[in-house]
């Protein structure tokens, strides 16, 4: 890959997982802080810390592959396993992200339904920690594809029939 190329493509991968980002923020918010430190809404909570988890894997994701690790297809969808693995041989401090975005809003926020303002708060800095490290030096518009576009439009209005019907 050329360096425009790989520039290109940490630029398609980077505003992807800002955009995941952005969304579990949005979802973050509906789920409103309690005066005692603790957030009101389980399920929001539950859904933006798997948001940010799924942000983390597609940054992870375009990082891996610029150092050359083949990701496991669709079909064969990459364990966490894989990902300490591939991470271990590449940078230590890394799997530390990983290990901590995994626990924190992996385990805890998605699966344990940790409700903790700061618990929270801190895996979600975990993964802008992840995210920042795939930021291209000189990132390049990415054009909103036409599929993207109608899935962007489809999602936010499956979020709105959700939160209107309480599913």
């Amino acid at each position: 890959m050329t360096p425009e190329e790989q520039n290109a493509f940490l630029s398609a991968g980077y505003a992807e997982a800002v955009r995941y980002m952005d969304n579990a923020k949005d979802t973050l918010r509906k789920a409103e802080k309690q005066d005692h430190g603790w957030y009101k809404d389980e399920k929001y909570v539950r859904s933006a810390c798997g948001i940010a988890y799924l942000g983390v894997l597609v940054a992870l994701d375009a990082w891996l592959t610029l150092k050359g690790v083949q990701i496991p297809n669709k079909r064969k969808h990459p364990t966490i396993d894989f990902y300490e693995d591939s991470v271990a041989k590449l940078d230590k401090k890394m799997l530390d992200y990983l290990q901590s975005a995994y626990n924190i809003l992996h385990l805890e926020g998605y699966y344990r339904r940790e409700r903790s303002v700061k618990v929270i708060g801190s895996g979600f800095d975990i993964a802008y920690e992840i995210i920042e490290k795939i930021k291209p030096e000189n990132p390049v518009d990415v054009p909103e594809t036409r599929g993207d576009k109608v899935k962007r439009v489809w999602n936010k209005m499956m979020i709105s029939l959700a939160v209107m019907f309480r599913f």
